[in-house]
Protein backbone atom coordinates (compact mmCIF):
# COMPACT_ATOMS: atom_id res chain seq x y z
CA UNK A 1 0.00 0.00 0.00
CA UNK A 2 1.21 3.61 -1.06
CA UNK A 3 2.06 6.27 1.05
CA UNK A 4 -0.83 9.20 0.45
CA UNK A 5 0.55 12.48 0.72
CA UNK A 6 -1.34 14.62 3.17
CA UNK A 7 0.12 17.58 3.12
CA UNK A 8 -1.84 20.01 1.15
CA UNK A 9 -4.49 21.14 3.31
CA UNK A 10 -1.45 22.27 5.62
CA UNK A 11 0.67 23.67 3.03
CA UNK A 12 -2.79 25.52 1.41
CA UNK A 13 -3.35 27.21 4.82
CA UNK A 14 0.13 27.90 6.23
CA UNK A 15 2.57 28.47 4.35
CA UNK A 16 2.84 30.91 1.26
CA UNK A 17 1.75 30.50 -2.33
CA UNK A 18 5.64 29.86 -3.89
CA UNK A 19 5.89 26.89 -1.83
CA UNK A 20 2.44 25.64 -2.31
CA UNK A 21 3.55 26.05 -6.10
CA UNK A 22 7.10 24.02 -5.65
CA UNK A 23 5.12 21.14 -3.74
CA UNK A 24 2.45 20.75 -6.29
CA UNK A 25 5.10 20.38 -8.91
CA UNK A 26 7.01 17.46 -7.38
CA UNK A 27 3.47 15.88 -5.93
CA UNK A 28 1.25 14.13 -8.10
CA UNK A 29 -1.81 13.55 -5.32
CA UNK A 30 -1.66 17.33 -4.37
CA UNK A 31 -1.15 18.49 -8.04
CA UNK A 32 -4.84 16.56 -8.74
CA UNK A 33 -5.93 17.83 -5.37
CA UNK A 34 -5.29 21.81 -6.87
CA UNK A 35 -7.22 21.01 -10.21
CA UNK A 36 -10.02 19.74 -7.98
CA UNK A 37 -9.75 23.71 -5.92
CA UNK A 38 -9.42 25.48 -8.87
CA UNK A 39 -12.35 23.80 -10.34
CA UNK A 40 -14.19 24.92 -7.44
CA UNK A 41 -13.18 28.15 -7.52
CA UNK A 42 -13.89 28.51 -11.50
CA UNK A 43 -17.68 27.31 -10.48
CA UNK A 44 -17.61 30.14 -7.56
CA UNK A 45 -16.61 32.64 -10.20
CA UNK A 46 -19.55 31.93 -12.63
CA UNK A 47 -22.19 32.22 -10.26
CA UNK A 48 -20.95 35.07 -8.46
CA UNK A 49 -22.54 37.87 -10.18
CA UNK A 50 -26.07 35.99 -9.60
CA UNK A 51 -25.54 35.90 -5.68
CA UNK A 52 -24.45 39.48 -5.35
CA UNK A 53 -27.49 40.45 -7.68
CA UNK A 54 -29.76 38.31 -5.17
CA UNK A 55 -28.08 40.30 -2.67
CA UNK A 56 -28.71 43.89 -3.61
CA UNK A 57 -32.54 42.75 -4.20
CA UNK A 58 -32.73 42.05 -0.72
CA UNK A 59 -30.85 44.92 0.12
CA UNK A 60 -33.71 46.60 -2.08
CA UNK A 61 -36.57 44.90 -0.13
CA UNK A 62 -34.66 45.67 3.37
CA UNK A 63 -34.94 49.25 2.32
CA UNK A 64 -38.11 49.49 1.11
CA UNK A 65 -39.33 47.92 4.82
CA UNK A 66 -37.51 50.29 6.50
CA UNK A 67 -38.90 53.28 4.80
CA UNK A 68 -42.16 52.05 4.92
CA UNK A 69 -42.13 51.57 9.04
CA UNK A 70 -40.64 54.76 8.99
CA UNK A 71 -43.45 56.46 7.30
CA UNK A 72 -46.17 54.95 9.37
CA UNK A 73 -44.10 55.99 12.41
CA UNK A 74 -44.38 59.55 11.46
CA UNK A 75 -47.94 59.82 10.23
CA UNK A 76 -49.44 58.20 13.65
CA UNK A 77 -47.52 60.80 15.54
CA UNK A 78 -48.74 63.29 13.11
CA UNK A 79 -51.89 62.38 13.53
CA UNK A 80 -51.94 61.96 17.56
CA UNK A 81 -49.73 65.42 18.07
CA UNK A 82 -52.13 67.64 15.45
CA UNK A 83 -55.55 66.01 16.08
CA UNK A 84 -56.69 67.31 18.95
CA UNK A 85 -59.87 65.06 19.23
CA UNK A 86 -56.86 62.11 19.55
CA UNK A 87 -54.28 63.43 21.96
CA UNK A 88 -56.89 64.34 24.38
CA UNK A 89 -58.56 61.13 24.63
CA UNK A 90 -54.84 59.30 24.79
CA UNK A 91 -52.27 60.69 27.13
CA UNK A 92 -49.20 58.88 28.74
CA UNK A 93 -50.49 57.43 32.14
CA UNK A 94 -54.42 57.67 30.83
CA UNK A 95 -56.27 54.42 30.16
CA UNK A 96 -59.32 54.20 28.38
CA UNK A 97 -62.37 53.22 30.11
CA UNK A 98 -65.52 51.45 29.14
CA UNK A 99 -67.39 54.63 29.89
CA UNK A 100 -65.18 56.99 28.02
CA UNK A 101 -65.70 54.03 24.77
CA UNK A 102 -69.76 55.58 25.28
CA UNK A 103 -70.65 51.87 26.51
CA UNK A 104 -73.24 51.11 29.78
CA UNK A 105 -71.91 50.96 32.67
CA UNK A 106 -73.01 50.42 36.07
CA UNK A 107 -71.96 52.78 39.29
CA UNK A 108 -68.81 50.62 40.26
CA UNK A 109 -67.22 51.47 36.11
CA UNK A 110 -68.28 47.73 35.17
CA UNK A 111 -70.22 46.91 32.09
CA UNK A 112 -73.52 46.90 32.60
CA UNK A 113 -75.16 43.62 31.35
CA UNK A 114 -79.27 42.83 31.31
Amino acid sequence: MENKCNKYEAIFTFADEETLKRHIESCEECKKEQELMDKVSNILQEVKPYYIAKRKNLAKLKMACAMFVIFLSVATVGVINFNTDVSDIIKYGNTLSADDLGLPVDSYGLLMVE
